[in-house]
C-alpha cells in the first residue's frame, strides 16, 4: 500500500537549532529519511517544523526543494508573519501551521489563533496543534474559530480521548503518529476515532522520533492495517492525508 507520511522531521545540519528545555538533535537529513523509509513505499508527506527549529523557516523549504512537490511543508511561524510571507512560503510547498503547545513554543494562543485564521482565509491552510488533548476543553473556545484543524499524535493521552472524540466529531483531523509517544491503547484509540469520522486519522512515522520513549518502527503502519481494516486503513495511510493537504496522489517515490 502506498504511504503518504503526513509528519515528518528533517534535521538539516546546514541550518541552526535551537534548544527547546536544554534539547537539540541529531541531524537527519533527507538522504537519512529515504534511506530509512525505503522499504515502506512512501510516496509523499508533510515536513513538520519542530520545537527546536524555531520560527525561521529556511531549513523546511530547503527540505521541500530536495524532497520534491509530492511532499509539504508545516510551518512554525511568529503571530506577526505578513501575508506577503505567507503567500511567499505557499509558493514554495507549506500548507499548513503548526502551534506547538507541549513544548511550550506556541504562548500566546489568542496572536497564534490569529495567524491560524489569516492563514485560513487567506490560502485555505489549516492549523495544527501538539497538545496533550486532557488540555482540549481549555483551550476549544479559542481554536474552535479556525475552519480546519488537526491534534498531532494521537492527542497523547488516555484521560485526553474523551475530549479528543468530541473535537473529532465537529471536524478535526488527528495525526495517527508519535505511537511511542502515548499513553493510550493506540488500536483502540484508532478504532474509537475512525468510527467517529473515517476521515479523520491520518498516518505518519514521526521521523526521526525525537525524545520518544520508543522510535517509530515499521510494524506502526502495519498496527494501523491491522486495526483499522483494509479500507479505513488505506484512508488513515494515504487518502486522507492528501486531501488534507491537497496533495494530488503521485507516482513519485522518496
Amino acid at each position: 500500500m502506498a504511504l503518504f507520511d503526513a509528519h515528518l522531521h528533517i534535521i538539516d545540519p546546514r541550518f541552526p537549532t535551537v534548544a527547546n528545555d536544554g534539547f537539540t538533535p541529531e541531524p537527519f537529513t533527507v538522504q537519512d529519511y529515504r534511506e530509512r523509509t525505503a522499504p515502506l513505499g512512501v510516496t509523499g508527506g508533510a515536513v513538520v517544523a519542530g520545537s527546536f527549529q524555531g520560527t525561521d523557516q529556511e531549513h523546511l523549504l530547503a527540505a521541500l526543494r530536495e524532497l520534491g512537490p509530492a511532499f509539504v511543508g508545516v510551518a512554525q511561524l511568529p503571530p506577526d508573519t505578513s501575508d506577503s510571507q505567507l503567500r511567499d512560503l505557499h509558493a514554495a510547498g507549506v500548507r499548513a501551521l503548526r502551534f506547538n503547545l507541549h513544548r511550550g513554543v506556541a504562548r500566546d494562543l489568542d496572536a497564534q489563533v490569529q495567524l491560524g485564521r489569516r492563514a485560513a482565509d487567506l490560502l485555505g491552510w489549516p492549523s495544527e496543534f501538539y497538545v496533550d488533548a486532557r488540555r482540549l476543553p481549555e483551550i476549544s473556545s479559542l481554536i474552535s474559530p479556525l475552519p480546519r484543524v488537526a491534534v498531532d499524535h494521537l492527542g497523547l493521552s488516555a484521560e485526553g480521548l474523551p475530549a479528543l472524540l468530541d473535537l473529532v466529531a465537529s471536524g478535526a483531523r488527528v495525526k495517527a503518529t508519535g505511537f511511542g509517544r502515548v499513553d493510550l491503547d493506540v488500536p483502540e484509540a484508532l478504532r474509537a476515532i475512525a468510527g467517529v469520522n473515517p476521515g479523520a486519522l491520518m498516518f505518519g512515522t514521526d521521523l526521526p522520533s525525537t525524545r520518544a520513549d520508543r522510535p517509530f518502527r515499521d510494524s506502526d503502519a502495519e498496527l494501523v492495517a491491522e486495526a483499522l481494516g483494509p479500507d479505513l486503513a488505506e484512508r488513515a495511510l494515504s487518502t486522507n492525508a492528501r486531501e488534507f493537504y491537497g496533495v494530488a496522489s503521485r507516482a513519485h517515490v522518496a
